[in-house]
């Protein structure tokens, strides 16, 4: 039986029920984060839970418990659910109250989560196409909210080009995807927008130019023009899902195609041994 977090327990699915004058429903007032599982651990779990605590704080979001809670609750629902490699979706609204913009800093924020099977990505054979077009979202993507529309809307003009993901550009100047962020490759040097309210900064994003510093690999973090991305020597996209992702082609508003290259391959085989250090050998202890 599937079990889900709702607040402070671990219920079966037909208990886990939403309030209709809950204000994620009404306004998409709330936010979230999505972890990985591998063997069973949750991987970079502490950098989730410390960009979700900052989300709350920038959103006025009273989080009702310390995070120590959160992540016992998180391994609970992952054990709940026998879930060996997969996914943890958890997500916090402000509240239950009826509907107004307004809120009042009175409301009890309400927890929710699962957590779920993902299959392992296989690098070897995997790239994909990115669809690129206007960034038509909200000035504040830094924040981890629940209210995703403007990507919402990206990812589907994506798909309906035959395409995985959406890549976004706003005025020309290109910013992140619709679920992942950029990194172009040119003479071994990374290039990425850098975290500012425009992007979310993603924690594949954080880790792999981490990694990148460990491979004695140049990141540069600043804007550039969407035409630039033709001049690129390798592409990629990063997200907790996707993991580190080679772009095969872009469409749209401009026209590239990669191959996979050995900055790319160079990263994936590091994030690899990352999660293996932290998740693979935790299951060892």
């Amino acid at each position: 039986m599937e079990r889900y977090l709702l607040n402070e327990q671990i219920v079966p699915k037909e208990k886990a029920l939403i309030h209709l004058e809950d204000r994620g429903y009404h306004f998409g007032d709330g936010i979230y984060e999505v972890v990985r599982v591998y063997h069973g651990q949750p991987f970079a779990l502490v950098d989730h839970l410390t960009r979700f605590k900052n989300s709350a704080k920038k959103l006025d979001i009273p989080i009702p418990f310390e995070m120590e809670k959160l992540e016992a609750l998180i391994r609970q629902l992952i054990e709940a659910n026998s879930v060996n490699q997969g996914t943890v979706y958890f997500q916090l609204t402000r509240g239950i109250s009826p509907r107004n913009h307004l809120y009042n800093r009175t409301e009890v924020p309400v927890l929710t989560g699962y957590a779920r099977p993902h299959p392992t990505n296989n690098h070897s054979v995997d790239s994909v196409d990115v669809w690129l077009t206007d960034d038509i979202r909200w000035l504040r993507c830094d924040i981890k909210s629940i209210n995703l529309l403007g990507n919402v809307l990206a990812k589907r003009e994506a798909s309906d080009h035959n395409c995985h993901e959406a890549l976004l550009h706003r005025d020309g100047t290109v910013t992140e995807g619709s679920s992942s962020n950029l990194f172009l490759v040119s003479n071994d040097t990374l290039y990425t927008h850098p975290a500012t309210n425009l992007i979310l900064n993603g924690i594949t994003r954080q880790l792999v130019m981490k990694l990148a510093n460990q491979l004695d690999l140049s990141v540069i973090e600043e804007p550039f023009p969407k035409e630039v991305l033709k001049e690129a020597d390798e592409a990629f996209i990063t997200s907790t899902t996707m993991e580190v992702m080679p772009i095969r082609t872009i469409q749209g508003a401009e026209q590239a195609t990669f191959n996979i290259g050995p900055v790319t391959k160079k990263l994936q085989q590091a994030f690899n041994e990352e999660i293996t250090r932290q998740c693979h050998t935790a299951t060892k202890q």
